[in-house]
């Protein structure tokens, strides 16, 4: 059983207003609206819940959530509640918390639907906020795994993930302003992957004939073998 009653409390942002939450097998979604006067401002929202008292923005979540939020209606936001909390059993109440976002730099180009693999670096771009110097980290949930200190406020750097860097969907960038610990912008959601995918690696004997060297088959092929045409033919004395 994944959940036994969802009760809805109060958003704390007064811009903010469920509409409606519903369950769609493993997911919680939550409707609502965003209403704003400036239509051109844009918000951070994150969502929260009772199972730790509201006190840590969840993770598992896609949609109209995060940094850059524009007004408006109907909008949506999807929580995977198992991957979240695991076989989580009770009650659950939701909050959606927001706030004007301001931002110290404007991720751009950064494509959270890619598949980012350990052991390589990515270029990443962003829009300059301020001049302060910024703090650049990796992280995989809440932990953190790799960061650089007092960048830059350039536009430009590199993103690299560690070779040992655990495989997963729930990497994100946090960039913090060096001089104002609570400007902080953060990446959605993306995957890392390993750096090469899984293969099977085949041995293969190898024979000398003649002087040249051929591979050998290994068994359990349909309809025999057949010599590799690229390879060159065996080099037989003249005169035999």
């Amino acid at each position: 059983m994944i959940l036994g009653l969802l009760l809805p409390t109060l958003a704390l942002c007064q811009n903010v207003q469920i509409k409606d939450i519903e369950i769609a097998g493993e997911k919680v979604i939550v409707h609502y609206d965003l209403e704003d006067s400036n239509p051109n401002n844009e918000y951070i929202l994150d969502l929260y819940s009772n199972r730790d008292n509201f006190s840590t923005a969840l993770l598992r979540v896609k949609g109209d959530i995060g940094n850059e939020v524009k007004p408006g209606k109907d909008k949506k936001v999807e929580w995977n509640l198992r991957d979240e909390l695991g076989n989580y059993e009770g009650k659950v109440a939701v909050e959606l918390r927001g706030k004007v976002f301001t931002p110290i730099v404007k991720l751009q180009e950064f494509n959270v639907d890619k598949k980012y693999r350990r052991g390589k670096s990515y270029p990443i771009k962003w829009r300059p906020g301020n001049t302060n110097p910024i703090n650049i980290e990796l992280f995989k949930g809440t932990q953190r795994i790799a960061g650089e200190v007092n960048h830059p406020n350039s536009g430009t750097s590199s993103l690299s993930i560690p070779s040992d860097a655990e495989k997963g969907d729930d990497y994100r960038i946090k960039i913090t302003d060096t001089k104002n610990p609570s400007g902080i912008v953060y990446s959605q959601n993306f995957q890392v992957v390993p750096k090469v995918p899984m293969l099977i690696k085949v041995i293969v004997p190898l024979a000398v004939i003649g002087g040249a060297v051929v591979g050998l088959s290994g068994g359990g092929g349909e309809g025999g073998t057949e010599p590799d045409s690229e390879l060159p033919y065996p080099a037989f004395p003249s005169g035999n």
